[in-house]
């Protein structure tokens, strides 16, 4: 007899007809006759979730990414039924859901289409497995571009491109590599000068592929889990980062130190050595805030614990690091050693916290230590009891940060680097394989050792640093992008990098300045470095297997560059402080591609150098070695260069020279940028003045300064200072308006404020109209002041 159980086993599957609805408040179920439910939820007028089931019933709602904390609402809902089509109607976006095949089609309110199913939701059942492979098409509108999906070390657009997210473990990755560390199923299309947004929230493996294999259609799929994915609206780009980023979660404010320099090395020990780096630093007056230690600090690499060989006495070295300024930052990885002597090990065998196979023994790979089993960081109970572990290391001996590595995870000597596919997990009570909870591992450990060191490190806030990491991590941990090279192909993937994981919503991220594999020239490191204080998170960091990287190790001149730009980035920490708070706040990337700038410009969209640091500030790395200046894209407005003042209009192409200890940064015209004086490290010096570099501008410009007391939670309290400048130009007048909101009192009383490019010499001085005399106001020729910080307005006319 001939049956067709091979033609079942193969090819897709696709809803029919609907042949019921109904709608539970924001919530419409769409039934088909072949048991496909499409449930649609309105969040917010510009904010749709899609979910799709093939069972005929939903299995547990539950998300690791979704900030549970954030509140949703929208202003209209109103669903009619047309002949061929149900319409879903807000006060931004209409969605059409087609009654033959269940299609969706979204239009903005004056019928233009934004996103339109192709073949749509459609599945592959999964024998293997069980469960689906499920999959989506949508069709790609003309000129379309593409952005976002977090670290990939890939062309900003990611038109024309394939890629993969399965969290791995990528030693020395290349251009265009598939998969790395991350995994961030969030991505950005923009057309017709129309911005929207997808978030795929499903932890299996994806996949998403932007034109790739054919030429109109956009699609993404997963290798098991459901259809469920997030729809936002611009029509800003803005928009639909600042919606993204609200949905899955901002962090805390970090302490100041954070944002300083670090310096890190596989590994700097014993103490002797550690002390010798600090001392360096201080003697060459390279500001530094942090030192790391790799995994040589423990005993046999075992996890929460100290060599009493290399590190005999950490308390009172971590406390003599700290007297001269330096955080102590420490490793901790997943794998405990298999160890029955060692209490980590023997506590987590008791309470059966390990991850296990299928058939009910422990997860059992090769990592640091050797033989090591794995905790189940998806299971609540072992997170607090990881979250215990810190209290030594914290709140006894002193350490400020904890870095978790090797959280893919990571498994050394195995196929693949990871877990089997049959890993048990809890995953919060919702039992799974370990194909479900393979990308959310690292950002669960790193949950975890946040909650740990949130609690011990109180009343001062925690610092995290993880290598893995799903959407929504940012909530818990920065982040860097793993191991690099020391190439100038690395140095351009870092910088896309950067700019990718910010509109990513992972804002607090940075990459291994220098490269962590293999050796740098001088003028490599010297470029890197250039760049690198211009991302979130700056730290040197290297492999050690090729030689030094620390910044003496190249000579005097790198010595004089590294130091000139590290002081840069410690004057300029109140405007990277109040970028993070606007990122914090408001869900603002605090480094913005061209594209996301100015997408009316369709010079930006395929922009991959440039970049806003902030809000008005514009850098551009140099690439190339033996660079004398480089060819770069102003966008639209005026700017100054930085170095010689010049203002030069944008939207446009120019050549622009640099020496070797510089690259082409340009503030824009009317800012405010604030500036604290160099620091060998923050909170050494106590200042009474803030200085104010203001950019003249024929019109009006705002800037805006946020300071608090760098750490602590006092801000929560209303503890905190909000300085909102606003700036008018004209001819021969220059007025500069403060409003001030919070209670927190700054240290220092007044503001020392640098005038560029001024067009008329000062004639008269007036404070909160009152005249002030030159002396008086300390005017330096037409080019500085000093005044009193809580002034209301400031009048300066020229003649």
């Amino acid at each position: 007899m001939i049956t067709n159980t091979e033609l079942e086993y193969k090819g897709d599957q696709f809803p029919s007809q609907i042949v019921s609805f109904e709608q539970d408040v924001d919530s419409i179920y769409f039934h088909t006759d072949n048991n496909v439910i499409l449930k649609i939820t309105i969040l917010r007028d510009s904010l749709i979730r899609f979910r799709y089931t093939t069972k005929g019933y939903f299995s547990n709602d539950f998300s690791y990414a979704i900030d549970k904390t954030q509140s949703h609402g929208y202003n209209q809902l109103e669903v009619t039924e047309e002949q061929q089509y149900y319409l879903i109607k807000t006060s931004k976006v209409f969605c059409k859901v087609q009654k033959k095949d269940l299609k969706v089609s979204i239009y903005d309110v004056d019928g233009f289409a934004i996103l339109e199913d192709e073949i749509g939701f459609h599945w592959e059942e999964c024998y293997e497995h069980g469960g689906n492979i499920v999959k989506m098409s949508k069709v790609s509108k003309d000129g379309e571009s593409f952005y976002g999906l977090g670290d990939k070390a890939s062309h900003l657009n990611l038109k024309g491109k394939r890629v993969e997210n399965w969290a791995t473990d990528q030693y020395a990755f290349h251009k265009d590599q598939e998969p790395l560390y991350k995994v961030v199923p969030f991505y950005i299309g923009l057309h017709h000068n129309k911005a929207y947004g997808v978030f795929f929230d499903n932890t299996f493996r994806t996949f998403f592929d932007f034109c790739h294999e054919r030429r109109n259609v956009t699609s993404f799929w997963a290798e098991g889990g459901e259809m469920n994915y997030y729809f936002f609206y611009g029509p800003k780009m803005s928009d639909v980062v600042i919606n993204y980023t609200h949905l899955t979660g901002k962090p805390e404010l970090p302490p100041m130190w954070t944002l300083g320099y670090h310096q890190c090395k596989w590994s700097y020990y014993p103490e002797s050595k550690v002390k010798e780096i600090t001392g360096k630093f201080r003697e060459l007056r390279i500001p530094c805030d942090a030192i790391y230690l790799d995994i040589d600090y423990m005993e046999g690499f075992r996890c929460f614990t100290w060599s009493k060989e290399h590190f005999p006495e950490p308390k009172r070295m971590v406390a003599e690091l700290a007297k001269d300024g330096f955080k102590t930052v420490v490793i901790i990885d997943p794998g405990i050693k298999i160890d029955k002597d060692y209490w980590v090990y023997q506590e987590a065998l008791k309470n059966d916290y390990f991850c296990k196979r299928a058939d009910g023994p422990f997860m059992k790979g090769k990592v640091w230590p050797g033989e090591c089993n794995f905790p189940d960081f998806t299971k609540p109970e072992v997170r607090e009891w990881w979250a215990g572990l810190f209290k030594e290391l914290i709140s006894e001996i002193g350490v400020k940060g904890v870095w978790n590595d090797m959280n893919e995870p990571a498994v050394m000597d195995v196929p693949g680097k990871t877990f089997p596919n049959d890993v048990r997990h809890d995953y919060d009570g919702n039992p799974c394989s370990h194909r479900k909870a393979h990308n959310i591992y690292g950002t669960q450990m790193a949950r975890a050792t946040y909650e740990g060191v949130k609690r011990f490190a109180y009343p001062k806030r925690p610092f995290i640093i993880t290598r893995s990491a799903y959407s929504g991590a940012q909530r818990y941990t920065s982040s860097w992008t793993g191991d690099n090279v020391a190439s100038w192909e690395h140095l351009w993937i870092a910088n896309i990098q950067m700019q990718r994981m910010s509109m990513s919503g992972m804002g607090f991220t940075g990459s291994d300045i220098g490269g962590f594999a293999e050796q740098p020239s001088g003028e490599l490191y010297a470029r890197w470095i250039q760049l690198g204080v211009f991302h979130p998170f700056c730290r040197t960091h290297s492999s050690g297997d090729h030689g030094e990287q620390e910044p003496w190790s190249f000579g005097d001149e790198v010595i004089d560059i590294t130091r000139k730009f590290v002081e840069l980035r410690y004057q300029l920490l109140p405007y990277l402080y109040t970028m993070f708070w606007q990122y914090v706040n408001e869900g603002t990337p605090m480094l913005k591609p061209l594209v996301y700038f100015d997408q009316e410009d369709f010079h930006t969209h395929y922009r991959t150098d440039e970049f806003i640091f902030g809000n008005q500030i514009l850098v551009c790395p140099i690439l190339e070695p033996n660079a004398q200046g480089r060819r770069m894209y102003l966008p639209k407005g005026n700017w100054y260069n930085f170095w010689t003042k010049e203002l030069v209009e944008g939207k446009r192409e120019l050549w622009v020279n640099t020496q070797f200890d510089e690259i082409p940064i340009f503030i824009k015209e009317g800012a405010i940028i604030p500036k604290y004086p160099v620091q060998q490290y923050v909170g050494e010096l106590q200042f009474d003045e803030l200085t104010l570099d203001v950019y003249y501008k024929l019109g009006k410009e705002k800037s805006v300064v946020y300071e608090d007391a760098q750490d602590g939670y006092d801000y929560n309290k209303g503890r905190f200072s909000l300085r909102t400048f606003s700036l008018t130009g004209k001819e021969k007048e220059l007025i500069i308006q403060q409003h001030q909101e919070g209670t927190f009192e700054t240290s220092y009383t007044k503001f020392k404020i640098n005038l560029n490019s001024l067009p008329f010499k000062v004639k008269s001085i007036e404070v909160d109209n009152e005249k002030i005399t030159f002396d008086k106001a300390h005017l330096n020729g037409s080019n500085s002041l000093i005044i009193a910080k809580d002034f209301s307005e400031l009048h300066l006319l020229g003649v």
